[in-house]
């Protein structure tokens, strides 16, 4: 019987279990036998396989997380991690991997493919960072969670006449904080594609006192080169001249942890279960996502040498609806 083995690997994200069912049960009806990897890379090297049918991912697809657990292994960077990696696989008679996660998860992927393995990677990333998908597993979850989070700080920002820069995840891109910014309404939005000095946002968030408003919220990007804690230090230590009570709220990992949205558990459903059509037709050493609705493969080489940028005319949006 032909094998197949898929994990979960790097940052969580909701929807990562909704393409693992999709990659179990697809399998299963392709006639593959399934086997799950514990803790991402680190299980794939110390041999943490587990077998999979239908009813062990029944009930899982409503579940944030990733029931296989998921690690950041500095070790399979090493081409003995790699190689113990594919010796484990042999020895279960594997021959084709299913790889869930982002950059790093990817780059791991494309080191297994040069070595031989069938490897088909899946984009999953709350980052939304990657080339080779227009959304990523996980973002829009990612996004709905914050949003929320910052509604629920715009009432007491309203009610106090206070300034609060929320600190959101995405690492080095700044599309959450984007389409965060943007959907919450925020007066301000900081990202690491369009650095701003703490000047440059102070006058913004003035000039939105100047038009009348009571308050002030500013979207902050984890990565960008003034993150929320830099720009609180310097606004503390300004605070007499700038003439402005603020508030820090970092949402951090928060963003992770929700149940998946609809959109989510379809992403991942269709890159899953794509992920096992694509081994069935004989293909494999691409990335799958979804580029004009519709699923497609990317070379890993590709993918792992390029990063998805941000477009920069939403916040040119952002900055016109902040009026």
């Amino acid at each position: 019987m032909k094998r197949l083995a898929v994990l979960t690997s790097g940052g969580d994200a909701p929807g990562m279990n909704a393409a693992i069912r999709a990659v179990v049960r697809m399998g299963v009806a392709r006639g593959f036998k399934v086997f799950g990897v514990r803790r991402g890379y680190t299980g794939l090297i110390a041999g943490e396989f587990v077998p999979l049918g239908p009813r062990d991912v029944g009930g899982i697809m409503e579940r944030g997380g990733t029931m296989l657990g998921t690690t950041r292994c500095a070790e399979f960077k090493s081409e003995v991690g790699q190689n113990e990696a594919l010796r484990q696989l042999r020895s279960y008679d594997i021959a084709r991997l299913v790889v869930i996660g982002g950059n790093g998860s990817q780059a791991g992927s494309h080191a297994l493919s040069c070595k031989g393995l069938g490897v088909v990677g899946v984009a999953s990333t709350i980052d939304n960072d990657l080339v080779g998908s227009d959304a990523t597993i996980g973002a829009a979850t990612a996004i709905d969670v914050a949003l929320e989070s910052v509604d629920r700080l715009r009432v007491t920002a309203s009610s106090l006449g206070r300034v609060f820069l929320v600190e959101v995840m995405g690492r080095e891109c700044g599309y959450l904080a984007t389409l965060i910014g943007i959907a919450s309404g925020a007066e301000v939005i900081v990202t690491p594609e369009v650095p701003a000095e703490p000047e440059e946002i102070a006058m913004d968030i003035h000039a939105a006192y100047e038009r009348g408003k009571s308050h002030a919220i500013t979207i902050v990007a984890e990565g960008a080169k003034y993150n929320a804690e830099a720009l609180a230090q310097y606004f503390q230590a300004h605070q007499a001249r700038l003439g402005f009570d603020l508030r820090v709220c970092r949402l951090g990992h928060v963003q992770r942890g929700g149940a998946p949205g609809v959109a989510d558990r379809m992403l991942a459903t269709r890159l899953g279960a794509a992920a096992v059509e694509h081994f069935d037709a004989g293909h494999d050493g691409v990335l799958l996502g979804i580029i004009d609705g519709k699923v497609t493969g990317t070379p890993l080489a590709e993918v792992i040498h390029r990063k998805r940028l941000l477009d920069t005319s939403l916040l040119e949006l952002a900055r016109a609806l902040a009026q």
